[in-house]
């Protein structure tokens, strides 16, 4: 048979690879065998060539069962916490997206990009307990390499490398975690973070107050519902771990255990502190007596005549910057919306300083909710967070050098989430395209005029369309504008073409008007500035 197969290999190289043949079944495998043996058994020098062209057939069909043999039916779908977007969720989330950007550029940020993936050191030990979620990629030739967490980690370390030392940026992408996705809360597992950064050496808590600022601004304008600003200080964190008594070791642990409180009764997270983290019943209590307080100015007044915590050098300067932050959002006009929270921990171990996160108090009216599924559509969890960041840079530069940094992240995915059930919810019409106005005829053989039309509009910057028929009909037409939400029509005609002038029809109203074609791109500007 080897000397058939290798017969049929070169058979392959010529006109025999050109061969059509039905695909065998399994159980026809067992008489392709017996005929094979048997060509075998007879020889090679016996062999007629319709034989041989016979053989090869057969060796073609086994060879293509085998391949099929154990191959599992293909499901079609998305890797689990990923998502593909309709054109109406995509125009929903350019909205998003459109404001957000305005908003930082508003506040004078400038952009940048950096790589998809980092070399894995860079991403190893920034995360603390969330490091687990990092997704590493196989070894491709002398690189270990890991997907993006956030944007913060690659940020300060495209500062230590460029040696920058004071910028303004926002940066738009795509991070990656293996977390344990919630799709209805808007917890992906490859999703978009919008970062807002400022770096260098600023005089104490303006560059935070304006961070909190930016937060505010694009909550109100996207108008999600009612939402609260946390803020604490990660120094007022450590010096109330050192007055309880929390071991130096402990600190981080314990801070990620803090950290579940807004997810988590005290008195679970209490038992994780005992029975996980080794921490006294004791220490947990005095812990738990500090973190269930939350207030404003008020607050601070009064820790900062707290017979322990104000006795503690960090947890002093980590409560005298607070009241600064909170005088600086009492002149923004939103001290109303802020809270400062104990309990907020944020478990990334970079942050240094103030740390704050936006939670929306509700979403959407309770009659709008789906049923069964009220508290998941009440509450989908932080939308912004952030904080700030003095030491990240200094990990990276060979000299160790610090750039104090303060900055925050947008959950642009749960915006989305929100705003999609919302427009369900309303039955709103969205549009997907931005076409002004769509060029028609009600007229057969005019499509070489349509076509200069249309070009003349695309050259003046117009959104123009026209449908792919020589001869459409004028109510098919006027269907195509009302399906996509085209605001107007240009309709041309023999007339028209005469006359050196278009119909323009606003499809709303119907309402029609002549207009000459050299006043038409003004027109068209000035009727659709609103759209």
């Amino acid at each position: 048979t080897t000397l058939f197969r290798s017969h049929h290999r070169a058979r392959h190289r010529g006109y025999g690879a050109a061969r059509q043949y039905r695909s065998p079944s399994r159980g026809e495998d067992v008489e392709l065998n017996i005929e094979i043996k048997a060509f075998a058994a007879r020889g090679r020098a016996m062999a007629s060539n319709s034989e041989i062209d016979n053989i090869t057939t057969l060796l073609d069909q086994q060879t293509h069962l085998k391949d099929n043999e154990g191959k599992h039916k293909f499901v079609l779908k998305t890797p689990k916490g990923t998502r593909d977007y309709t054109p109406k969720q995509m125009a929903i989330r350019e909205r998003v997206f459109n404001t957000i950007v305005n908003c930082f550029k508003r506040h004078g940020a400038e952009t940048i990009d950096t790589p998809v993936f980092e070399l894995k050191e860079t991403l190893t030990g920034k995360y603390g307990e969330d490091s687990k979620l990092i997704y590493d990629l196989k070894d491709q030739g002398g690189e270990l390499l890991s997907l993006r967490y956030d944007l913060t980690v690659p940020f300060a370390r495209y500062l230590a490398m460029n040696k920058i030392t004071n910028i303004k940026r926002y940066h738009i992408a795509k991070v990656y975690r293996r977390d344990n996705p919630a799709m209805t809360k808007g917890r992906f597992r490859e999703f978009y973070q919008c970062d807002f950064d400022i770096a260098g050496q600023f005089d104490t808590m303006i560059p935070d107050a304006e961070c909190l600022k930016i937060i505010h601004e694009i909550l109100s304008e996207l108008q999600l519902g009612d939402f609260l600003i946390k803020v604490n200080n990660r120094r007022i964190l450590d010096g109330m771990f050192a007055v309880c008594g929390v071991p130096d070791s402990k600190f981080r642990a314990i801070c990620s255990s803090v950290d579940k409180l807004d997810k988590t009764p005290w008195q679970d997270v209490k038992n994780e502190m005992i029975g996980e983290k080794g921490l006294s019943p004791e220490i947990a209590d005095h812990i738990g007596e500090y973190v269930q307080l939350n207030g404003g100015l008020d607050l601070i007044e009064k820790l900062l005549q707290d017979p322990k915590l104000s006795q503690n050098k960090q947890s002093l300067e980590g409560l005298n910057d607070m009241k600064t932050l909170f005088q600086y959002l009492a002149l923004f006009g939103i001290k109303s919306q802020i809270s400062f929270d104990l309990s907020l921990a944020r478990g990334l171990d970079y942050y240094t300083g103030v740390i704050y996160e936006a939670v929306l108090q509700n979403t959407e009216p309770r009659d709008q909710q789906k049923k069964g599924n009220d508290e998941e559509a009440a509450n989908v969890g932080s939308v912004a967070g952030g904080g700030r960041y003095d030491e990240l840079v200094g990990m990276f530069d060979p000299n160790g050098k610090k750039v104090p940094c303060v900055g925050l992240s947008i959950g642009i995915e749960r915006f989305f989430s929100i705003m999609e059930r919302k427009a369900e919810a309303s039955e709103e019409k969205i549009r997907t395209t931005e076409t002004q106005v769509l060029v028609a005829t009600a007229q057969k053989e005019l499509l070489e005029e349509r076509l200069k039309l249309i070009s003349e509009l695309w050259g003046a910057g117009i959104k123009a369309e026209m449908l792919y028929k020589k001869n459409p009909k004028l109510l098919n037409q006027l269907q195509y504008c009302e399906d996509n939400g085209i605001p107007l029509v240009a309709i041309i005609g023999e007339q028209e073409l005469k006359d050196g002038a278009v119909k323009l029809r606003v499809v709303a109203t119907r309402e029609e008007v002549n207009i000459s074609r050299m006043e038409l791109v003004e027109h068209i500007k000035k009727m659709t500035s609103g759209c």
